[in-house]
């Protein structure tokens, strides 16, 4: 058997550049781990080794056509411009590899995942990246510092690599036997290893789940791996956990029909305030703990609100068709950015100005940001309101829009241009990183533990301006307004950043002439229930399709959320997560713990009962979204 002395001098470097590539991987990962500890408990050396082996199988992939390229057993790999050619493909490829990784440590706090390839279509919605690229540059500099020492260790390592190679015996030059065996046998190597091993499948994201808990997958996944995964993806599958669509409607079935409640007078006004990054954590009236949203909080006491509110998803991208549509993302691509995102649809608005309303939608952010002007008109918004209509730059935060503390108040004045009765939608911004007060502003604040506590803090004092000014409008006493968060933020905390936590946000409906009750009822809402319910209150009887319950509906009250290969179905107190087709784990949401507690297996019967809802919701939200039937229409 031949030492590693004894092979050929271009499979020792090989070798050396190989390992030197894991080495950084390694460094990245534990980079990770250092920026984001309260997002991963209970790391164990054996975390760290699955991580590597995900490591191993990226390096597989992304390094084949370096191998191909540098060991062709011919006799062009002597010359001077395959050793450019090659050296410059290895560079590039590690380079992209621990950039991709270094990238995800900031960006995993906002989205809990490790990024695949719909953060492209996300960054190409519009001209969010060109307009933050200067502040990502001046935030996370210490990353871009990372990078670059990264570089120049690649550089010089790769040198040491070539000089001080420890060469076997004399290889011939160009064509030969052994050179096209050594070829062979390490291109099967790279692809037994990119494979994963001796599996019937190649290995793919969900297989994370089956070696390590899943609040530990993100941590022994590899960006590049997850990036590489998902090109191509063609989307979803049928699945076929019932055998008919037909057996699914006893547990789920997203053709609806409203019941008018005539608690609120027909021809109500509406208006959905969509309060960017306000998570419970921060909102003293649920958290019970110092708060820095005193105005939401009296709001609320004046509201029907929910000890269970729920998002559907991580990214505002995600929240939109959620609210208006009733569709949650339960895919690795956002719903507006997925190939289905032109299925036909009978959004909120659609339905309302059948029943006479006109409806417009305010973002104070750049005219295109995430789609939203488009999605919002497919949806059958009449009216699209941003940064453009109200045009003054001087009021600008010079990263994503108009301030709030202008922008809302402004608002609620161009609302009284509607006709009545009308939707108006109002989606705040200033709670965004990178967490912008003006001076003028930054006494009034409520200070935190991070420098987002004092961005809600600023984005609740701008919701108040809103409400002063539409006090004083005339069509204020006949609204309903619908409150809620479009995500929860990146948090320092460790109990906000379990995934038991991940998704709760405030969700309130409340009426000025106090014709809703003032409470707080001990019940699941989740985003896709506002379309519902506001059909319910406004005294509509159609029917509409909607995978969210009324909170009205005697039907047994649910959250369901989708991140990287796993559910996560919330009924009662009780959390499951269900991945490769199977319940994993069950968690008690309402515990104040710092960690997790597994109880399925003293809970099996429960845990089977969610199970079956959730696969039917499964089940037919892909078999409607491939075959464009997400209409209550047959």
């Amino acid at each position: 058997m031949l030492s590693f002395k004894e092979l050929p001098s271009r499979i020792q470097i090989l070798a050396r550049q190989l390992m030197l590539v894991l080495a950084l991987m390694s460094i990245t990962r534990l980079l990770f781990l250092v920026f984001n500890p309260e997002h991963f408990s209970g790391i164990v050396f054996y975390d760290f080794i699955i991580g590597a082996w995900f490591d191993c199988i990226t390096m597989g992939l992304f390094f084949l056509p370096y191998v191909i390229i540098y060991l062709v057993p011919l006799p062009v790999r002597d010359k001077k411009w395959h050793r450019l050619v090659s050296g410059g493909l290895f560079f590039a490829t590690t380079i992209l590899m621990v950039g991709l990784n270094l990238m995800d440590i900031e960006y995993f706090k906002y989205t809990s995942k490790r990024s695949t390839m719909d953060l492209l279509a996300i960054l190409g919605a519009g001209s969010d990246l060109k307009q933050l690229i200067t502040t990502f540059i001046t935030d996370f500099w210490y990353l871009i510092a990372c990078f670059v020492l990264m570089i120049i260790a690649i550089y010089k390592s790769y040198k040491r690599i070539i000089k001080k190679a420890v060469h076997g015996p004399e290889e011939p030059k160009g064509f030969s036997f052994r050179n096209v065996l050594f070829y062979f046998l390490v291109i099967g190597l790279m692809v037994f290893i990119g494979r994963g091993g001796f599996v019937f499948k190649p290995v793919g994201v969900l297989d994370a789940s089956r070696f390590v808990n899943t609040s530990k997958t993100a941590f022994v996944l590899n960006t590049p791996f997850t990036m590489v995964k998902s090109i191509g993806d063609d989307g979803l599958r049928e699945m076929n956990f019932y055998s008919s669509i037909k057996e699914t409607e006893q547990y789920f079935n997203p053709v609806k029909t409203s019941v008018p409640q005539h608690i609120l007078p027909d021809s109500t006004n509406v208006v959905i305030i969509i309060l960017e990054s306000f998570g419970k954590e921060f909102i003293g009236f649920y958290s019970g703990e110092k708060t820095y949203t005193p105005f939401l909080d009296s709001l609320l006491a004046q509201s029907l609100t929910f000890t269970g509110g729920f998002a559907n998803g991580k990214k505002s991208i995600e929240a939109v068709p959620s609210i208006f549509a009733s569709i949650p993302s339960l895919q690795d691509n956002p719903y507006i950015s997925s190939q289905y995102n032109s299925n036909r649809v009978i959004g909120l608005p659609e339905l309302l100005k059948k029943h006479g309303y006109e409806s417009a939608f305010y973002h104070g952010a750049t005219n295109g940001s995430m789609r939203f002007d488009s999605f919002a008109q497919f949806i059958g918004f009449d009216h699209y309101v941003g940064k453009k209509e109200y045009g003054n730059e001087a009021h600008s935060d010079k990263t994503w829009g108009i301030l709030d503390e202008y922008f809302n108040p402004w608002t609620a004045k161009q609302i009284t241009k509607l006709k009545a009765p009308f939707l108006a939608t109002l989606f705040t911004l200033s709670s965004h990183h990178p967490y912008f007060i003006p001076e003028h502003r930054k006494k009034d604040v409520i200070e935190g533990p991070q420098p987002l506590c004092a961005s809600v803090s600023y984005g609740d004092l701008s919701l108040r301006l809103f409400f002063e000014e539409a006090k004083k409008q005339p069509w204020y006493d006949n609204t309903l307004f619908v409150l809620c968060a479009d995500h929860t933020p990146g948090t320092v905390t460790d109990f906000y950043n379990l995934r038991t936590q991940l998704y709760q946000i405030p969700v309130a409906f409340f009426h000025p002439g106090g014709k809703l009750p003032k409470a707080q009822q001990d019940k699941i809402v989740q985003q896709i229930d506002i379309y519902p319910t506001i059909l319910d209150l406004l005294n509509i009887e159609s029917s509409f399709y909607s995978f969210g319950e009324s909170v009205y509906s005697s039907n047994d009250r649910f959250s369901v959320s989708y991140l990287q290969g796993d559910y996560f179905y919330f009924e009662k107190n009780k959390m499951l997560v269900f991945s490769q087709n199977q319940a994993r784990n069950l968690y008690d949401f309402t515990s104040r713990s710092n960690s997790l507690v597994d109880i399925i297996s003293g809970n099996r019967q429960e845990a089977e009962g969610y199970e079956k809802r959730l696969k039917a919701i499964i089940q037919r939200y892909n078999h409607d979204l491939i075959r464009n039937k997400t209409t209550a229409i047959k």
